[in-house]
This record gives C-alpha cells, structure tokens and sequence, in this order.
C-alpha cells in the first residue's frame, strides 16, 4: 500500500460524495464498475446485486442538488492488492439529519483508476453505548 494508492482511493471516495451532494447521477455512476459483480445495500433497503439492480437504485433515490449533505468523519482506507475499502460516517444534514456508517469497497482497474464495486450503508443508533 503506497502513499499514492491511498490519495487515490480516497479521492475517489470523495468524488462518490461530491457527485452524491450534488446530485449529479452520471458522475456518480461513473465511479462504478458496470458489471455483475457489484453489490450495494443502502440503509433500510435490501441488498442489491448486479450492475443493473444498483444502477436502478441510485435512480430511484432521486438524488437532486442540495438533496444530501455529508460531514464524512472516521474515515479509514485499508488497500490490499487491487482491492481497497474505506469505512467512515456519514454524518447527513437537512430534514433527514442522521448518521450512516459505511463501507465503500473499490477495485483497481488495469488502467490504474479506483472504481466502486460495493457499498454498505447501515444507519447507527443514537442511543448506541459502546
């Protein structure tokens, strides 16, 4: 795991956000690998697999500017070969203020480009002791 690889993944983990603040689908999209091996489980949805399934759900979440804001905190990057994944919160501001936590899985692509292969989002009880 390089210096590099790690300012990689996480600028495309923050790309992910940013199109997802933004509301901007193709960009969004765009960070994923297109196939069926990809899996996703939003929070309080069942899990999804495959390219088309995943697709299809961030289209039906209706994104749209100013629809989300994230606060990221307790991001962590861990690489292993050409496979990484970032565990971190999403802290959500607005009429659905909460908090997320997440794993983002991604996959090194020949070209060298961090691509989404998986992402996991579980809301986190406010009452949660450790």
């Amino acid at each position: 795991m390089t210096t590099d690889d790690v300012a990689a993944v996480i600028a495309t983990n923050d790309a992910f956000y940013a199109a997802f603040e933004a509301g901007d689908l193709r960009s969004l999209l765009a960070l994923w690998e297109q196939n069926d091996d990809v899996f996703c489980t939003h929070p309080g949805w069942p899990a999804l697999h495959g390219w088309e399934a995943v697709r299809a759900s961030w289209e039906r979440i209706g994104m749209g500017p100013g629809t989300q804001q994230f606060i990221l905190t307790d991001t962590r990057v861990r690489i292993s070969g050409d496979l990484a994944w970032v565990t971190l919160d999403e802290n959500l501001l607005g009429h659905r203020a909460s908090t997320v936590t997440s794993v983002n899985v991604y996959r090194r692509q020949p070209d060298g480009r961090w691509l989404m292969v998986a992402h996991h989002g579980s809301p986190v009880m406010a009452t949660f002791d450790h």
